[in-house]
């Protein structure tokens, strides 16, 4: 199993972890491992190919997100407790957020919706 460099806890910035976190997919990824913990690299549900996953595990690595172990020939994945300690709350914060982002939440229909009042007359 190949051994992936992590960076330092002094090497963790508040950009790069944004940065990470900034991508759709990432921040599925990122809510999974908040919401069930450690889990095998090829137990992410997320709907792209996998040299695309592999590219966004990798982000999120070199950011200081993520943490990989390997395990005989399996790669597990967990977020980093490093993470919570420089910036308490971040993950929780950002998940929420993204929970309750406008774009995120289903587009209710515009037939409900009461048009403005003509103020011309």
């Amino acid at each position: 199993m190949r051994q992936y460099r992590h960076p330092k806890e002094d090497e963790i910035t508040l950009t790069k972890v944004l940065a990470a976190l900034s991508d759709p997919v990432r921040l599925s990824i990122v809510a999974s491992l908040a919401r069930d913990g450690e889990r095998g690299w090829s137990g992410f549900d997320a709907c792209v190919a996998n040299s695309t996953l592999s590219h966004h595990m990798k982000v999120l690595r070199e950011a200081g997100v993520i943490a990989n172990r390997g395990d005989g020939t399996r790669c597990f994945v967990s977020l980093r407790p490093e993470l919570e300690r420089n910036f308490p709350g971040l993950v929780e914060t950002i998940l929420k957020c993204a929970g309750n982002c406008p774009a995120q939440k289903p587009s209710q229909s515009s037939a409900s919706e009461e048009p403005a009042p003509d103020k011309t007359s």
